[in-house]
């Protein structure tokens, strides 16, 4: 009988530590805040001018989040409200005429030991032109 016992207990725990006792589980992160893009001022600037400050409007911007200058973040992004941003452009990036697709992205937030958080987003874009 004791024999059985302890053979009982023995099962018991190598069921429990092979059901995952101890590992622990993954959750996948969920969708964060997608920001959105309406205007932008100016919506233009002259080839070659310098110290252009740019104001994104819309809503849903996270305080950390950053603009985008065709796809890549722009250093020196503020956030004023939910519904602003401002930067200011680089002068190299406006030096010569064309076009810059703007967006925002506000960042992911990272998860705990057994994951989630938030992904990245990203607003539409709208253009800006170089005259």
């Amino acid at each position: 009988m004791k024999t059985a016992k302890t053979i009982f207990v023995t099962v018991l725990l190598a069921a429990g530590l092979a059901c995952g006792y101890s590992s622990k589980s993954s959750t996948p992160a969920t969708a964060g805040t997608v920001p959105n893009v309406t205007a932008l001022v100016p919506t233009s600037t002259t080839a070659g001018s310098t110290g252009n400050v740019l104001t994104v409007n819309g809503a849903n911007f996270n305080s950390n989040a950053t603009v985008n200058w065709n796809g890549a973040a722009l250093a020196g992004s503020t956030y004023v409200s939910a519904n602003q941003m401002m930067v200011t452009i680089p002068d190299a990036d406006v030096a010569t005429a064309g076009t810059a697709t703007v967006s925002v992205t506000n960042p992911g937030t990272p998860g705990g030991i057994y994951g989630g958080g938030t992904m990245a987003e990203t607003s539409n874009s709208m253009t800006f032109t170089i005259n």
